[in-house]
């Protein structure tokens, strides 16, 4: 069994290698040309990324040239040089018009096309990674893949009977592994300094429910994933950190969330500029715009739970933190490797991953476990202490089984007496502003707390999170028609807020969860819960 066909796979991967390397000198020149950081700083667009979507029409170097030569007449206009010069290719879905007739149900399978994009032909200059398979975006600006989301998108997809769309959501992750070496936050050039939160081994997972062999299929792949999360260099004392790994005491490893780049992200310079213009130091600005790269690596951007200070979005130190959504995914990556592994024959290598999975597991409960709180809590190992937040991301591990009983009925109170309101559980108790905290409400957060809670038996909690979520999901489809990326589940009669652009609608992670919730109240009702 083959990946992709053979001719087919090597004529695209020569052509899309030849594209990046003749276009990675060319991408290293044009977020540092004139005319970008120009266009950007004069807020052309309402939406830093619209203008890094849009497509020039000849290379960088030409229109940098271009444009130092003609920003001098007296007459110049910047739009006009950005409107006779870039073209849009986004390939946003068609108007779409709800039938009010259709259940949110019905309008979310209908949406699953409307959303599909691909496969891609290379377009040159574009910032598009382009894909080999079919695929399904998020909606709204987000008109390319996203790791994490696609996890959420996919269990959707599975529950629709979409098996065939959720095999080639996976198959492009796994040409970008192959071609790329890791899977970027989204497939665009403009994020190859940094992942997602891992969720690679969950989709294939998640088609290995009907077919074992999915494991075995993907495992080269589930190998290199790990490789990627794990790589650095040679750290020699504990809380000294290389890349994603930091050195605990007694010299084993945690994960954090790292990106490498130390430059305003293209997609939002505007915004990282003037979050940086407090700090005088260059270095100073440096380190805050990789902890904002690294704080959009962890998909929670932006968020309270990354501030070292109370109310300060420049105090944001995501490097400095162990997070325990992500070491609860490579805790689950290393179990299913183990169990790939067994299933090939290495006995040996089986044991390696199960004792990496066994010491990961003790140091999460060791390191962020707070006794005091009943919860799981995020530990920074720059202050050698657990921060002081509590977010949703301590339900990570009840839905990987990592929680003794004890610990997830303690999580199992929190949850219901803190995070509950009316429309859902909320993101943090802090509400900053930011997208990523109190009063929004984000579905994927909803899919792993409700899924947490029933692995340890909660069945009329989880079923009250989810009845509460489906009925603000219902609520806004009805008044708007839409699914939305993220509710206020606070104040019903609001939508959302807080974040660096407006609430998107689409959405392929609400659109999956929506499904996947429905198919296991359905399950519920058929047991007699």
């Amino acid at each position: 069994m083959t990946k992709y066909p053979t001719l087919v796979l090597i004529v695209f991967f020569m052509f899309f290698s030849c594209k990046q390397k003749a276009t990675q000198s060319k991408v290293a020149s044009l977020y540092e040309t004139q005319f970008f950081k120009d266009i950007q700083l004069a807020a052309i667009f309402k939406d830093s990324k619209t203008f890094v979507d849009l497509v020039p029409k000849e290379s960088y170097m030409i229109l940098e040239e271009r444009y130092l030569r003609e920003k001098e007449a007296p007459d110049f206009s910047l739009k006009a040089f950005v409107e006779a010069n870039f073209e849009d290719k986004s390939m946003k879905s068609l108007e779409f018009k709800t039938d009010t007739t259709k259940t949110m149900y019905e309008h979310i399978n209908i949406m699953w096309d409307k959303l599909t994009r691909g496969p891609d032909k290379a377009v040159a200059n574009s910032s598009r990674i382009p894909l080999p398979h079919k695929y399904v975006v998020p909606g709204g600006r987000f008109q390319e893949i996203y790791y994490w989301d696609s996890y959420f998108t996919l269990e959707g997809l599975l529950a629709a009977d979409r098996r065939d769309l959720a095999k080639n959501m996976v198959d492009n992750f796994t040409f970008l592994i192959d071609s790329i070496g890791f899977i970027p936050n989204g497939t665009r050039d403009y994020y190859r300094t940094r992942s997602q939160p891992p969720f690679y081994g969950m989709m294939v997972n998640a088609l290995a429910r009907e077919d074992d062999n999915m494991l075995l299929y993907y495992l080269p792949e589930l190998l290199k994933e790990y490789e990627f999360f794990m790589a650095h260099d040679s750290i020699d004392r504990p809380y000294g950190a290389s890349k994603h790994v930091v050195q605990m005491i007694g010299g084993n490893l945690l994960n954090r969330y790292y990106d490498s780049g130390r430059k305003p992200r293209p997609e939002a310079y505007k915004e990282d500029l003037h979050l940086a213009s407090e700090f005088e130091s260059v270095e100073d600005k440096a380190d805050l715009y990789q902890n904002l790269r690294s704080s959009a690596e962890s998909g929670w951007d932006f968020s309270s739970r990354w501030y070292q200070n109370e109310d300060d979005f420049s105090s944001t130190m995501t490097l400095a933190i162990l997070p325990v959504d992500l070491n609860c995914l490579l805790y689950n990556l290393e179990t299913l490797l183990a169990k790939a592994v067994r299933m090939k024959g290495d006995r040996d290598g089986a044991a390696y991953f199960r004792g990496k999975a066994s010491v990961r597991r003790g140091l999460i409960r060791e390191y962020m476990w707070n006794e005091e709180l009943g919860f799981y809590m995020d530990f920074d190992f720059k202050r050698a202490e657990q921060t002081d937040e509590l977010t949703l991301a301590g339900v990570y591990p009840l839905f990987y089984g990592i929680a003794n009983k004890t610990q997830a009925e303690r999580v199992k109170n929190v949850i219901m007496e803190q995070f509950l309101k009316d429309g859902g559980l909320v993101t943090t108790l802090k509400n900053s502003g930011q997208q990523w905290d109190a009063p929004n409400g984000w579905a994927p957060l909803q899919w792993i707390a409700v899924n947490g809670l029933l692995n340890y038996g909660y069945i009329t909690e989880a079923k009250e999170i989810m009845e509460r979520w489906l009925a603000l999901n219902e609520k806004v489809f009805k008044n708007t028609g839409k699914m939305m990326e993220k509710y206020n589940v606070e104040d019903l009669t609001l939508l959302s807020g807080g974040g660096e652009y407006e609430t998107q609608d689409g959405f392929g992670w609400t659109n999956g969860v929506a499904l996947g919730f429905k198919t296991i109240l359905e399950d519920m009702e058929a047991k007699g819960y």
